[in-house]
């Protein structure tokens, strides 16, 4: 389609699996508000579920929620309560809590109901409908519309934006691992899944000195295992070539995880695994969706081996801004992570890429809503 003057161009997720691209009006900007020149969105794996279920169910959606970009225009009220003035490089969580509720006074915004998209009528960024108005509320556009609840995240000007756009998914990384897992000196980290947020587990718990770091998958994830060696991995398993029990059992002397962080999507195998390869007392946490119920579950384990058993969900703000440190460091191959960038007219195949149905040997995707402008 044609790029109109004074209008936003953005790729919008529609039903039946189509995306089209579509102009829209500039959103006015109030004094609790602003807007955001798009830089580059991360393609988070979560893209790929919300596309083919999303826009049947809710409606028409601009998605991409891992945006890095530059303050536009900024309303009096937002400037003074943000933080942030025009021109400033930010990233921008997906959040858009309440700031007011129990859960985000004691600081975990990510739980407030506002930003539940999923269960309830929250609005978050990349999976709110674009009926909802100014419509503007995904990455994949090449600007968007600030809400007065927005949380920001400064850049430095000299990372690159490829690197920039993994704030969020390394976010993830550092809570799970770090904050949550307390990985640390002395502890055994198993790792179950090699994408983009086990590698980013891999990393954060390098990065707190874990003393043992394992990290699982299938044979065909070999060029994935490679890198989490890079990233600070000291063992990696193949689970279809060798019994993932008996590989444990002898990289830690039969002591087995402290902490198993099963990042792995799909399917009930990794729950029922991670029970399996934690030591007493030790900690699971689970990071992935299944989306299936795990039938093949015994209570009695977690009585037997005392063990605790936790959901994630998501970065904290604490998580992020150590996630942005991490980057500046470069202490890690980081850019290695990102293997594909997509042009707005490309993102359909962008999407299939991340949903493992597209483009080889990806891990971490960016959409460039500039590219060839």
């Amino acid at each position: 389609m044609s790029i109109e003057q004074n209008k936003v161009l953005a790729a919008v997720a529609k039903e039946n699996n189509l995306i089209e691209l579509l102009n829209f009006d500039f959103p006015e900007v109030t004094s609790t508000t602003g807007l955001l020149k798009i830089e580059m969105t991360g393609m988070c794996g979560s893209d790929w579920p919300y596309f083919i279920n999303y826009p049947q169910t809710k409606g028409s959606m601009i998605l991409g929620h891992e945006t890095v970009g530059h303050v536009h225009k900024i309303g009096n009220e937002a400037f003074a309560r943000w933080g942030v003035k025009e021109g400033d490089r930010v990233a921008l969580e997906e959040y858009l809590p309440c700031g007011h509720c129990q859960y985000c006074r004691t600081g975990d915004f990510r739980l407030c109901d506002e930003t539940d998209t999923l269960l309830g009528n929250g609005v978050r960024y990349g999976s709110t409908p674009i009926s909802m108005q100014p419509s503007l509320w995904g990455g994949y556009a090449r600007y968007q519309y600030l809400h007065s609840n927005t949380v920001f995240h400064k850049i430095p000007a000299t990372m690159p934006a490829k690197l920039a756009t993994l704030a969020l998914p390394l976010g993830n990384g550092v809570e799970w691992a770090n904050i949550q897992g307390k990985a640390g000196l002395g502890k055994c980290v198993v790792i179950q899944g090699p994408g983009q947020q086990g590698l980013a587990c891999t990393v954060a718990a390098h990065q707190a000195g874990a003393s043992q770091i394992i990290v699982t998958g299938l044979k065909a994830d070999q060029r994935r295992l490679s890198l989490a060696r890079e990233l600070g991995a000291h063992h990696t398993i193949a689970i279809d070539e060798v019994d993932l029990l008996e590989s444990i059992a002898d990289i830690t002397g039969g002591l087995f995880a402290d902490i198993v962080i099963d990042c792995s999507s799909g399917g009930e195998e990794t729950v029922l695994s991670a029970i399996q390869i934690a030591r007493k007392g030790g900690l699971v946490l689970l990071c992935g969706r299944k989306g299936v119920p795990v039938r093949e579950f015994q209570s009695d384990q977690l009585f037997k081996k005392h063990l605790t058993v936790r959901g994630m969900r998501g970065h904290s703000y604490q998580a992020v801004e150590m996630a942005i440190s991490i980057i500046s460091s470069e202490h890690y191959p980081l850019h290695k992570l990102c293997t594909h960038t997509f042009k707005l007219e490309e993102l359909e195949l962008g999407l299939r890429t991340v949903g493992g149905k597209g483009l080889p040997n990806a891990i971490h995707c960016c959409v460039d809503p500039w590219m060839n402008s």
